[in-house]
Formats: structure tokens, sequence, C-alpha cells
């Protein structure tokens, strides 16, 4: 039985995660970049009834498996409220795996080392951050830490073989989540260094049979989504559907890996992305390097898997070419895991609190000064918010004092802990600041980041019985309009959209109306005669009826060349 302030220690912890993580729930739409093209996807499998090929418009997706639209459609079908929906898998994913890192560490350590480990990883700006946003690496995470804690509680606590069963079958249902779900099990690598070397407690028998149905539960769980994907693309006759198969079983995975196309980046790129992202339990590596080490010399088999396999997934993502920093976050809980039993003697250190201390007066300093440059210090600074994410000046003045009232928090926090208890200053801070993104920022940004207010604009000027086609149009748009809309493709080519869409309009055009990307214009559209929307995601948009068009929309050499530039720049943000 857990005592009173061993409780009380574990619901803290519990409260302040589901208030960092879930604050703004249900309070804003989809955001880009990769938000609005799930939910969508997510969206079209409710209203098609179609779960097995998921459409984005009127093409195939293919870039990714269907896990997470799944669970969306799945929530939205239970639910009935898409603001909640999309949000929530990733929420109780990100919740699930701070779960599995504190009852990890209870295990292999103590309670108490749980506890740090948990709040180390719940407040590092990498998870937070992610963990807030409705994508898929906060589910291939929470898989991947759960088939780490099942292969760990049979190799080191063990002999566990349901959780040895279990781990294996969760980094399965990570691979149907996103490909890389298979990293969990390069923990076998320094379990095998650790039993080569004849390190105690390591338990990893190849000779027993039970052994093998690891693999077994691996296969069955990619069998869940591969088995009928494949028979219903292999048995319909469609070329599309094969075509679907063959991207996202090779060209989506091992191609991507040896031949990357997108996201170049040096092969220090995440040497540098640790220190910036990890922030702050990284802080503390210098001090942790040496007491890891020593801790490797008594043949502590806890360091070596947890942290051989940390290296070993920085290592296999800084082999190609394409990086992003979201590659090694699955990294991040066993870091922490690894950190947590040396942060009770670290935090004892003054040395230790002075860099906490620095960072929490640093990160003060910045509220601070953002709040006085969207207040009128930087009028550059606001200028370029409101051109470039089409705000208006009345949230840049709130979001000036909300970061004035969060710097004062800052300066209050670093007063009342004191020079002994920087760390809890750090956490004060932070966890004040994503409360207040969740519950202000939503509602101050959802209009420009989501296009809702875009295409409410664009509704209410064309009347409730016009017909809208967009043009050069991105998931949102789609997503946020309020009436049935044509598309004419996605990854087509803008100048083939534009001509579609004119002989589209051609057939009524007193009553259909274009929504086109002001990149995707051509000079056979009078913008005299267009009316321009507004800016939504760094894109101007333009309302184009039937009369504005004075030619037959056949781009030039020098506008094939920037649209190839546009729309290249804009699939790989994508």
């Amino acid at each position: 039985m857990l005592t009173t302030r061993q409780s009380r220690d574990f619901w803290l912890l519990a409260i302040t995660a589901l208030l960092v993580l879930g604050a703004g729930l249900g309070m804003r739409d989809p955001w880009p970049s990769d938000e609005p093209r799930f939910a969508l996807v997510a969206k079209q499998m409710v209203l098609s009834g179609d779960w097995l090929f998921p459409h984005r418009g009127t093409e195939l997706y293919s870039d990714k498996p269907p896990m997470l639209m799944w669970l969306q459609a799945t929530l939205y079908t239970l639910l009935r409220d898409w603001r909640v929906a999309f949000l929530l898998p990733t929420l109780l994913a990100s919740l699930g795996t701070l779960a599995c890192v504190y009852d990890l560490g209870r295990r292999l350590w103590t309670r108490k080392v749980g506890l740090y480990a948990a709040w180390a990883l719940l407040f590092a700006v990498h998870f937070t951050f992610q963990a807030k946003k409705a994508q898929i690496d906060p589910l291939v995470v929470f898989f991947i830490t759960l088939a780490n804690y099942g292969l760990l509680r049979h190799l080191l606590c063990g002999p566990a073989w349901r959780w040895w069963w279990l781990g294996w079958f969760a980094a399965g249902l990570g691979v149907i989540t996103k490909g890389v779900g298979v990293l969990a099990l390069f923990m076998l690598v320094p379990a095998l260094v650790a039993v080569a070397l004849g390190w105690p407690r390591v338990r990893l028998d190849l000779r027993n049979w039970r052994f093998w149905l690891g693999p077994v539960a691996f296969a069955a769980a990619v069998a869940l989504w591969l088995v009928p994907m494949v028979l219903a693309a292999t048995g319909s006759g469609s070329a599309e559907y094969r075509a679907y198969m063959n991207d996202i079983l090779f060209r989506q995975t091992a191609k991507r890996y040896a031949q990357s196309w997108d996201h170049h980046q040096p092969w220090w790129y995440f040497l540098a992305t640790m220190p910036s992202m990890w922030i702050p339990a990284f802080l503390l590596v210098p001090w942790a390097i040496p007491a890891w080490w020593r801790r490797l010399r008594r043949r502590d088999p806890r360091y070596l898997l947890l942290l051989g396999w940390w290296l070993l997934i920085v290592l296999f993502f800084s082999i190609p070419h394409g990086k992003r920093d979201v590659y090694i976050l699955p990294a991040l809980p066993i870091f922490c895991l690894a950190l947590a039993p040396l942060l009770p003697g670290l935090l004892r250190r003054r040395d230790v609190q002075w860099v906490l201390g620095g960072f929490a007066a640093l990160l003060t300093v910045a509220l601070l000064g953002v709040g006085v440059a969207m207040l009128g210090g930087e009028p550059g600074f606001e200028r370029r918010l409101i051109l470039e994410r089409g705000i208006d000046s009345a949230v840049t003045a709130a979001l000036g004092w909300v970061g004035i009232a969060l710097g004062s928090w800052g300066v209050v926090s670093l007063v009342f802990t004191g020079p002994r208890r920087f760390h809890i200053a750090v956490m004060s801070i932070l966890a004040m600041a994503w409360v207040t993104y969740g519950l202000v920022g939503y509602p101050l940004f959802n209009d420009s980041s989501s296009a809702r207010g875009l295409m409410r604009d664009a509704g209410e000027r064309i009347g409730p019985d016009a017909e809208l086609a967009l043009v050069g149009w991105k998931e949102q748009n789609l997503l946020m309009s309020d009436r049935p809309v044509r598309t004419f493709g996605f990854k087509r080519r803008w100048y083939l959209q534009l001509q579609d869409g004119l002989a589209w309009q051609a057939e009524a055009p007193e009553r259909r109306w274009l929504l086109v990307q002001q990149a995707a214009l051509l000079d056979c559209v009078d913008r005299d005669q267009a009316e321009r929307v507004g800016v939504a995601n760094r894109r101007g948009w333009w309302l184009v009826p039937a009369r504005a068009f004075v030619g037959p929309c056949q781009p030039s050499a020098v506008d094939l060349a920037r649209i190839r530039r546009e729309q290249g720049k804009e699939d790989g943000e994508d």
C-alpha cells in the first residue's frame, strides 16, 4: 500500500501531467503542418466508411500507416466532437508514456526514481511540445516505450514472459503506426552484449521456446493491418490500390531511409538537437556522464541497456541524410529513465542549481522581452506576425500581456524557491507557460492557424448557395470548409488544378467560385476582378469568380519554374 506521502507525490505528478498536457483540449481545431492532414483523413474515413485505404481529398494518402487516423475516427464516432477527438489519441499516448517511465523507474530502482524520471520527461520541452500536437510521433513514442517496458520487465526484472510477449506486440503496433516502431527491438543488442560479457541479472535465453513467441507476437501485431490491406489491394484489381501498397511498404520505409529526399541535415544534427530540445533535463548531462561511467564500470546492466539503446537510436538516425528532430523523440523517455537515479544527488549540488537557475532566469527574461516587444517595443515584430500569420493587432496585444504575465510569474517563482530549489522554479515556469499556451494561446491563434477564419470569411463572401472549389489547397482548407468542396487533386501541379477549376466553373459561372492560393495564381486571372480573402498559415488566398478569367491559363516557363519551386517547398514542409 502507498503511504500518504507516496500517494500525494504520485497524484501530484498525475494531476500536473493532465493539466500541462491536456490544457486547451477541445479549444482549437487542427493546425498545420500535419494535424489537418491526419484529421482530414480520419474525417473522410468516417464519411466514406473506407477505413483501410486512407484518402486525402480524392487521392489516396500513403505517406503514413493509418493507426493514428483510425484512433481519431474511432474517438469521433464515440464522442461526436472533432475538436476533442483529433487531439485525444496523442494526449492519452503521452500520459501512457509517462506511466511506463514512472513504473519502470519504480521497478528498476525505487518509487522516488520513478517519480524523478516522469517529472524529467514531463517538462522536457521536446516531449511536452509534441504531446500537445495531434501528430503520429507521440503515439509511436508510446508504443516504443511500452515495448521497451515489456522487454525490460523480462530482461532485468524477470523472468516475465507475458511482458516479453507484450513488448514484442507493442513494437509491432509501433510499426503499423510509423515504421520506426521496430526500433524498440534494438534493446536486444545491448542485452546480448551484457550476456556475452557475463554481466549479471540479464535474462536472455534464446534456447527457451517462449523466447520465440515474441517474434510471433510482433508479426501478429503487424498483420492486423498488413494482411487485410495487402489482400484488398491485390484482390481488387485496382492499379491505384497497388500503387498505394507499394508506396507505403517500400518507398516510405526502406527507400526513404536509404535515399532521403527531404530534410537534409549534417551527421551531427542530433548532437545539437538534444541539448537544445531535451532541456532542462539535458542540462545535467555534463555531471551525469561521469556518474554513468562509474556505474557501467561496476557492471550495472540497467545503465548498459538504457544508455546503449539511446545511443543506438541516435546512431541509426544519424546515418541517412534526411533528419528531423522528432526522429529521436522515442529515445527521450529512456534518456530520462537513465538520468533519474542520479537526480536526487545532482539536485543537491550548488553548481547544478545555479545552472537551472540561469535557465529559469533566461526563460523569464525571454518571456518579458517578447511581451514588451508585442506591446510596442519592437513594432516590426508585431507587423511580421500580422502579415505572415494573418492575426490582428488585438491578438498581438493580448499576447504581449500574456508574455508579461508569464515573465512576472517567472520572477515570483525564482524569488520564492530560492537558490537551493531552482529546479522547482523551472518546473513552475514551464508548467504555467504550457497551461497558458493551451487555455489562452489556442483561442487566440486558432482562426489564423487552422484556416477556420479564412474559410468562414470565404463562405460569408460567396453566400450560402454558392459552390466552392479549391486550387493549390492545403488540408485545413478542405477540413474547415462550411460546405461540400470540389478539388482537382492535391499533389497535381497547381496550374493543372487551375485549368480544371476554370472548366468546372464555366459550367455554372454565376454560382461557382474558386479559392486559390496566391502562389498558384497565373496572369490569366485579373486580380482587380478577384477578391483577396486574407492570409492564413503564411499563405495569401484569393476568391476568383468566373468573370476574373481573361485567358486560357497557360503557364509560361517562368511560371512553371516558380510553381515547381513553391509547390516543392510545401511538399518539403509536409
